[in-house]
């Protein structure tokens, strides 16, 4: 039986800043505030997601028009600049990228700074490392910065930055991770690869994985395996080719996500759907991703929303700690279709379903949040009669 949290001794004062996309971004923000808020916290989550856009004309203009602002301005330029020369442009996308991305990091960092109350608060929380840099503004706050990944890493494997210019993207994120109060990666493992590969200290970490809800809407076994693939169907990361070949091989793959697959994949693509309640209908969830060592080394959010409905989830063999997530059926190119096979027998697919859902239990997010609550709790740096305005 899944504990239910205590309500805390104090009430503390908690800013979450984040960027609500409509994928994973924009999942674990709002579970913190709901998590905090029924501790009795108060919690206050800003979105950035359209930091550079207008906030005074009507929605959905205000999404479209640039701010007056002079900050918010250049900061708008910047968005609009790496999207002409970075996104289909290959010799932009490797040698300009870093440019943008710094700027866009400075400029973020000097506008929240200016238009938030940082002090305010008892905790500030970052959950992008796009915005990661304005909490060495919080001088009056303590300061957790959960990162997805290593950004520095993440973007240096996917084409974006050249050797010189990802070593100098690394010095800026140690920097940010070494200053902050609390240190947490939405994986654990990621978190053991920042210390062997960057060499960060690791005095600040803390565990703070990605969670999920299962749902009471199981999958059900049914004859052929239905496959679904659920997310970004175009960055590089979670190898679209391989994707494609797999469809190739096997013709009961459904694609859901955005932004659109390019057509010559063939890819069975559904369209974006905002509720996972489609995974009931199928029997086996499939995540592809790249052979960096970066990838080996971390799981995708699909992972845990298979697990959510009882998927038993079809996951590259080279992808490392599968032993952390149960119901995981490890596959390469070539043994694909004799792993989908064996999930033809009724006995083996319930097993490895059971073993998905029981997964889904212990990574509720009541239980993945938990270390929040104790941060909260146990810290007496966090004075309690702070108020924002």
């Amino acid at each position: 039986m899944t504990s239910v949290p205590t309500r805390a001794t104090g009430t503390k004062h908690v800013l979450v800043i984040c960027q609500l996309d409509a994928y994973a971004n924009g999942v674990k923000p709002v579970e913190i505030q709901r998590f905090l808020r029924q501790l009795g916290h108060d919690v206050r989550l800003v979105d950035t997601y359209h930091l550079s856009r207008s906030t005074r004309a009507p929605a959905p203009f205000g999404a479209r028009l640039p701010a007056l602002s002079p900050r918010r301005f250049a900061l708008f330029a910047t968005e609009a600049a790496s999207v002409a020369l970075t996104r289909r442009w290959g010799f932009g996308r490797r040698h300009l990228t870093y440019y943008l991305m710094v700027a866009d990091h400075r400029l973020r960092r000097a506008i929240l700074k200016r238009s938030l109350p940082l002090d305010a608060f008892d905790l500030v929380i970052c959950e992008t490392p796009y915005d990661a840099g304005v909490l060495a503004a919080a001088d009056g706050a303590r300061t957790l910065y959960d990162a997805p990944t290593p950004w520095a890493d993440e973007v240096y494997f996917d084409g974006k930055v050249s050797e010189r210019q990802h070593r100098k993207l690394r010095r800026l994120e140690v920097a940010i991770c070494e200053d902050v109060d609390h240190l947490a990666f939405h994986w654990d493992p990621y978190a053991r690869y920042a210390v062997d590969r960057y060499g960060i200290s690791g005095r600040n970490l803390m565990s703070l994985n990605f969670g999920c809800t299962p749902s009471k809407q199981r999958a059900q076994f049914a004859l052929p395996p239905r496959i679904v693939y659920f997310g970004n169907v175009s960055a590089g990361y979670n190898a679209p080719a391989l994707l494609a070949r797999l469809a190739a091989l096997y013709p009961y793959i459904d694609v859901y996500g955005g932004p659109p697959p390019d057509p010559r994949l063939g890819l069975r693509y559904l369209g974006y759907t905002p509720s996972l309640d489609v995974l009931s209908d199928y029997q086996l969830g499939l995540v592809t991703c790249s052979r960096d060592r970066l990838r080996r080394n971390g799981f995708s959010a699909k992972h845990v929303s298979y697990l959510s409905y009882g998927l038993p989830v079809l996951v590259p063999s080279w992808r490392r700690h599968l032993d952390l997530l149960r119901g995981s059926v490890p596959y390469t190119e070539e043994s694909f279709m004799s792993v989908v096979d064996s999930m033809r027998d009724e006995r083996r697919w319930r097993k490895a379903s059971d073993e998905a859902y029981a997964q889904a239990e212990r990574l509720r997010w009541d239980e993945t949040l938990r270390p929040l609550e104790q941060l909260l709790s146990r810290d007496p740096r966090l004075p309690e009669d702070r108020k924002w305005t």
